[in-house]
């Protein structure tokens, strides 16, 4: 199939360069994604109805089939306030007349017009809310699930649902009161669950108890992991020839390279490529991952055990003394 659309791809770049058109096309298996960019939407519904109907076109001459039905149109702005834009009104035969969403699904990733991400956050952090109810059924009928098991399951299941997608939102600059709000609520009701505490109980207290990390040091944990992959990259990848830490080509530097911004552009640069090059230069501290702290049977519930008490709850013998 890729190999089938590569003459298409090329054929319709070609077209649009001709034509002038300020759109790219991205493709991944099955489903295409026309971008275009512009100060008004008048020409940027413009672009994307003759970059749709070229783009058309060429799937009929190649014997393929667009679904119509499948069709979706989606805006994102700066505008302050209220924002609607027009429908789009492709006009082929079957043609759809689209109109714009407020929200965006594309490859489970949830976008907004504002590109917050507040429903990429909401939508799973309840997701892990619900996998935690369901993961009670897993305990046998006598006892359930003691602590550790709890906290297996969550460290292995559950919050990995909840970080999918997080370097969309947690990134350098980016405004993170709302996602630590909706973080730390869910890792509440999580660690309450894990230690069985009242809901009163202090959210520290609890997370040391049930040998939590605090969900801010670990999303500062894993994104230092993640920056260290870039480093992994070739020589003559992009990201590397932007980053001053990584040229190794004094001859050929990119234009926009890093060391060539003045400090203002360099303060309002606002994603993970600046947080890259101070990793590598070692601005941010790091955590000690070989540290004894964090190896079992070093955490607090161990090294102070006399101090706490769990006790099981025996659902056969509660019901033969109800009864």
């Amino acid at each position: 199939m890729a190999l089938y659309l590569v003459p298409f791809l090329y054929i319709l770049e070609k077209q649009l360069k001709s034509f002038n058109l300020q759109t790219s096309l991205l493709s991944f298996i099955d489903n295409g994604l026309l971008i275009t960019q512009s100060k008004s939407f008048k020409t940027s519904n413009a672009h994307l109805f003759c970059s749709y109907n070229i783009a058309l076109n060429l799937l009929t001459k190649f014997g393929l089939q667009v679904k119509h039905s499948k069709i979706e149109v989606f805006y994102f702005s700066r505008v302050h306030g209220i924002f609607n834009p027009s429908p789009l009104n492709l006009s082929p035969p079957d043609g759809p007349i689209l109109s714009p969403k407020s929200s965006w699904c594309y490859l489970s990733f949830i976008f907004n017009r504002k590109l917050s991400f507040h429903s990429h956050i909401d939508f799973y952090a309840n997701k892990v809310i619900s996998t935690i109810k369901c993961i009670k059924i897993l305990g046998n009928s006598t006892r359930g699930l003691n602590p550790y098991q709890k906290y297996l399951l969550y460290r292995c299941c559950a919050i990995l649902i909840t970080l999918y997608g997080f370097q969309l939102w947690y990134y350098n600059k980016a405004p993170l009161l709302y996602p630590m709000k909706i973080m730390n609520k869910m890792q509440r009701r999580v660690a309450s669950w894990i230690v069985g505490s009242f809901k009163t109980a202090p959210l520290m207290g609890i997370e040391a108890i049930a040998s939590l990390t605090p969900i801010n040091l670990h999303l500062q944990k894993i994104e230092g992991r993640l920056q260290l992959r870039v480093y992994s990259l070739p020589s003559s990848h992009i990201l590397c020839s932007l980053m001053s830490s990584c040229n190794k080509f004094p001859l050929h530097q990119h234009p926009l390279l890093l060391n060539f911004l003045t400090k203002r552009q360099y303060s309002l640069i606002k994603g993970h490529l600046v947080d890259m090059d101070n990793h590598f230069n070692k601005v941010f501290s790091s955590f000690d991952f070989i540290n004894p702290e964090l190896f079992p049977g070093h955490r607090i519930i161990n090294t102070f055990s006399n101090c706490f008490l769990f006790q099981l709850f025996n659902k056969q013998v509660n019901c033969n003394v109800t009864s």
